[in-house]
C-alpha cells in the first residue's frame, strides 16, 4: 500500500528518527489531552469554592478506572490496523475502520450511562469526604456526558496512528484544548458555574475533537476512508479487537484500581492532603504521558514490522523505545520535582497544600523513569500480539503489591504517613518491570530473527 504524505515508513531505515517523528506529535497530543483535566483543576483551584479543587482532583483515579477498560480496546485497534497496514491488506483496514468507530460509540454510551447513574455511590466507596462529595458527584456526572465523543476521538486517533499519522490528531486536540480553556474561564469566572462549568467545558471540547477526527477520516483517499453508510460491527474484527483490547483494558483498570485504593488512603488525611495530591498528580501526569508516548510508538512500530515480516528490527525497536522512555522520565520527572513549588503554586498557593504536594512528587517524580521502562516494555509486548500475559503480571506486580503494601506496612503506626503511602509507586514499578522484561525475552523467541514475507491472515491471532 503506497504511503501518503501523512504516513511514516516504520519498516525501513533507522528506527530512532522514525520513532521520534511518530512519537513527538503523539506526546504533544497526550499533553494537550491531559490539559483538559489540568485546566479544570487550575481554574477551580483559583476561581471556585474552597472545596472545588479537592472535588475535581479526587475524581481522576475514578475516571481512569471507568474509562481504561474501553480505552484498552483502542490500543487493540492500533495493533490490528498497524499489522494490516504493514501487510498492505486494504480490505481488512476498511473493515477495521468502520467496526472501530461503531464500537467506540457503543463503548461511550455504556460509560456515559454508567457514570451518570453510579457516580455518587462510587465516590462514597472511595471514602470521599462529605464536604466535597456533592461537588465531586456533580462534576463526574457532567464530565461523563462527553464519553461518546471521547471514545470516538481515541479510537479514531488510534486508526490514524496505526499508519504513522500523529500530526493531524495533534492539530485537532490543539483546537479542542483552546476551546476547553476559554470555556473554563467563561463558565467559572463569568457564569459562576463552579465544578459544573469545568465539567461542561471538557465535554464540549471532547465533542469538537470527535467531529474533527471523523471529518478527517471521511476525507482520506485510501483504505482508511470512513463513511457513515458503512458503519457496522464485523464479528471477526470485533473478536480480534477484544482478544488484545480486553486484557489491555483490564491492565489499565488494574492500575487505576490500585490508584483508587491509594486515593482512598489519601482521602483519609483530609482536604489539604487531597488538594496537594491532586495538584501533584496533575503535574506528574504530564511526565507520564510523555513517557507513555514511546510505549504507544513502540506498539505501532512492533505491529507494522511484524505485519511486514521485518522481524530483524524487533529487538532494536524494543531497546530504542525503552531507552527513550527512561530518558524522558529521568529528565522530566526530576525537573518537575526541582520546580515543584512553583508548579504546585499554579494549582493552589496555600503553603500547606504545596508541602503536601511536594511529599508526593518526591516519591513519584524522582523515580518516574522506572515507570517509563515498565510501560514501554508492555507496549512492545502488546505490539507483538500478546494481551493476557502482561495483564496477569500487572495484576500481581502493580495492583496486588500496592494493596498488600497499604493493608500491611502502611497500617503500622510508624509508617502511617503520606511518604510511605506514595513509596508504593516506585517499588511496584521496579518489580513489575523486571517481570515484564523476562516475559518479553520469552515471547521474542517465538518470532524469527531474520526477515521474511509475512502472510497476514484475515484476522491475526492475538
Amino acid at each position: 500500500m503506497p504511503k501518503s504524505r501523512n504516513e511514516i515508513d516504520m519498516c525501513n531505515g533507522p528506527i530512532l528518527p522514525a520513532l521520534l517523528e511518530l512519537t513527538i506529535p503523539l506526546l504533544l497530543s497526550s499533553v494537550l489531552q491531559l490539559l483538559f483535566n489540568a485546566a479544570d483543576v487550575i481554574v477551580v483551584g483559583n476561581f471556585a469554592s474552597e472545596y472545588s479543587l479537592a472535588a475535581v482532583g479526587s475524581t481522576t483515579a475514578l475516571v481512569n478506572l471507568m474509562t481504561n477498560l474501553f480505552l484498552g480496546l483502542s490500543v487493540s485497534v492500533n495493533v490490528l490496523t498497524a499489522k494490516f497496514a504493514g501487510a498492505g491488506n486494504t480490505r481488512q483496514i476498511s473493515r477495521t475502520v468502520h467496526t472501530s468507530v461503531s464500537l467506540s460509540i457503543i463503548c461511550g454510551a455504556i460509560l456515559m450511562v454508567f457514570g451518570i447513574i453510579f457516580a455518587p455511590a462510587l465516590l462514597k466507596l472511595m471514602a470521599t469526604p462529605d464536604n466535597v462529595l456533592g461537588l465531586s458527584s456533580l462534576y463526574l456526572r457532567v464530565y461523563f456526558t462527553g464519553m461518546i465523543p471521547m471514545m470516538i476521538y481515541n479510537f479514531g486517533s488510534s486508526l490514524l496512528r496505526s499508519k504513522g499519522d500523529t500530526k493531524r490528531p495533534l492539530l485537532y486536540l490543539t483546537i479542542a484544548g483552546a476551546v476547553n480553556f476559554v470555556l473554563n474561564l467563561f463558565f467559572v469566572i463569568v457564569l459562576k458555574m463552579d465544578v459544573m462549568g469545568v465539567g461542561l467545558a471538557t465535554a464540549i471540547s471532547q465533542v469538537i475533537s470527535a467531529v474533527l477526527i471523523l471529518i478527517c477520516l471521511s476525507r482520506e483517499d485510501d483504505a482508511f476512508r470512513f463513511s457513515f453508510r458503512k458503519l457496522s460491527l464485523d464479528p471477526h474484527i470485533v473478536s480480534a479487537i477484544l482478544k488484545i483490547g480486553i486484557p489491555a483494558g483490564i491492565q489499565g483498570v488494574i492500575f487505576s484500581l490500585s490508584n483508587v485504593v491509594i486515593q482512598s488512603s489519601v482521602n483519609s488525611f483530609g482536604a489539604i492532603v487531597m488538594a496537594g495530591s491532586a495538584a501533584a498528580s496533575s503535574i506528574e501526569g504530564f511526565v507520564w504521558v510523555s513517557m507513555n508516548s514511546f510505549s504507544q510508538g513502540a506498539l505501532t512500530f512492533m505491529s507494522q514490522n511484524i505485519g511486514a515480516g521485518r522481524f530483524s528490527r524487533l529487538n532494536r525497536i524494543a531497546v530504542t523505545s525503552c531507552l527513550c522512555a527512561a530518558a524522558t522520565g529521568l529528565i522530566l520527572g526530576n525537573a518537575a520535582y526541582l520546580f515543584g513549588n512553583q508548579l504546585l503554586a499554579i494549582y493552589d498557593s496555600r503553603p500547606e497544600v504545596i508541602s503536601a504536594g511536594m511529599t508526593r512528587m518526591f516519591m513519584v517524580c524522582c523515580f518516574y523513569c522506572t515507570c517509563g521502562l515498565m510501560d514501554c516494555i508492555v507496549g512492545n509486548i502488546r505490539g507483538m500480539g500478546y494481551g493476557m500475559t502482561p495483564t496477569v503480571i500487572s495484576l500481581i506486580g502493580a495492583c496486588g503489591l500496592r494493596i498488600i503494601w497499604i493493608s500491611t506496612l502502611f497500617r503500622l503506626p510508624q509508617f502511617h504517613n503520606e511518604s510511605m503511602l506514595f513509596l508504593s509507586y516506585p517499588v511496584s514499578w521496579i518489580i513489575t518491570f523486571i517481570a515484564h522484561f523476562i516475559c518479553f525475552q520469552f515471547m521474542r523467541k517465538k518470532y524469527p530473527h531474520t526477515d521474511r514475507k509475512n502472510e497476514t491472515p484475515e484476522v491475526p491471532a492475538s
